[in-house]
């Protein structure tokens, strides 16, 4: 499968953009808040689900994929979002299957995603420091 070069830099470019913004956002709640709670990770991802409603519809609403919209998205949401906060793309995953009522998919996709990548993270992390000991 050949990727369009035009897609990769665009996805390429706000990614970056999206990653700066979540640094400067994580050192701005470090800064305001403290180190006690992480409030940085918290208002990414608030912050980037919103936005990823909000571009969605306006892209959607406004764009045919044919006609820019395809390229728009894979900018704001893939890019700049995808580099702000993942949990962005998994709320509208989510939300995606519910609006197409697949409700059972939903819930399940929430749970395992919950489950599986918090025991991953710890298995990994365990495994890790013990091979590192």
């Amino acid at each position: 499968m050949t990727l369009p070069f035009l897609n990769i830099l665009l996805v390429f470019i706000g990614g970056g953009i999206g990653s700066v913004a979540r640094y400067l956002t994580n050192l701005w709640a470090l800064a305001n808040f403290g180190p006690h709670y992480p409030w940085g990770t918290f208002t990414v991802n608030v912050v980037g689900s919103a936005l990823m409603g909000s571009l969605t519809a306006f892209i959607l609403a406004r764009w045919a994929p044919d006609s820019g919209g395809n390229e728009l998205r894979l900018f704001f949401t893939t890019g700049i979002l995808g580099g702000f906060t993942t949990f962005s793309a998994f709320s509208l995953d989510t939300i995606v299957l519910w609006e197409r009522g697949a409700i059972g998919q939903a819930v399940l996709y929430v749970a395992s995603t919950i489950i599986v990548s918090f025991a991953v993270l710890a298995f990994a992390l365990v495994s890790t420091r013990s091979w590192l000991a």
